[in-house]
C-alpha cells in the first residue's frame, strides 16, 4: 500500500476565529486529527510546510511547497491549501507529471461545527488513490484538473472552465 503524502499549508480549512470579530489566525494543522476521525487506515505522513492565508503566499512560498512536493518520493500528494490562491499554487505544480497532485481546503474552518473540510479532505483521500498523474483540485463534490476551473467568488464555489 502506498504511503500518502499530505502537505498542509494553511488556509481556511486550519483557521481558528479567537472574537465576534472574526478575527483570526492560522493554527496547526487539523488534517490529522480529521483523518483519525474518520477512521482512515490507509497509511499516509503529514508535513507542515507553512501555516499562511493563501492571499498571503508568495512566489517563494509556492516554491517552497513545490520543493516539499519533490522532495518526498511519494507519488501520491494531498496539498490543503487556502481556496482563494490554489488555482496558482496549482499551475506551479503543473509540470510536475509523475505524480498525482490533490489540492483541497474548505470554505469554512475545520474546526466550526458546519464545515465542508472533512467532505473536502475524504474526496481528496479518494481521488489521489483513483486518478492517474496530473494536478486536480478536488472542492464543491467535484473533482477538476487543475488547469481548467476557477474559483467563482460570487457563488463560492470552483467552477469548470
Amino acid at each position: 500500500m502506498n504511503k500518502i503524502l499530505i502537505l498542509t499549508t494553511g488556509g481556511t480549512i486550519d483557521k481558528v476565529y479567537f472574537d465576534d470579530n472574526s478575527t483570526f489566525e492560522v493554527g496547526s494543522s487539523i488534517v490529522g486529527n480529521l483523518l483519525e476521525q474518520a477512521e482512515v487506515r490507509h497509511r499516509h505522513k503529514i508535513v507542515e510546510v507553512m501555516k499562511k492565508d493563501s492571499l498571503d503566499l508568495t512566489n517563494e512560498d509556492r516554491q517552497a511547497i513545490r520543493a516539499a512536493v519533490l522532495e518526498h518520493p511519494n507519488k501520491q500528494v494531498i496539498i490543503t491549501h487556502g481556496t482563494d490562491t490554489m488555482t496558482h499554487t496549482a499551475r506551479v505544480l503543473a509540470d510536475i507529471t509523475d505524480r498525482t497532485i490533490v489540492l483541497t481546503g474548505s470554505l469554512a474552518p475545520a474546526r466550526f461545527a458546519m464545515t465542508d473540510a472533512m467532505f473536502n479532505i475524504g474526496m481528496a483521500f479518494a481521488t489521489v488513490q483513483a486518478k492517474k498523474a496530473g494536478v486536480y483540485i478536488v472542492m464543491n463534490g467535484s473533482v477538476f484538473d487543475a488547469s481548467m476551473v476557477y474559483k467563482d467568488r460570487e457563488r463560492n464555489a470552483f467552477v469548470a472552465l
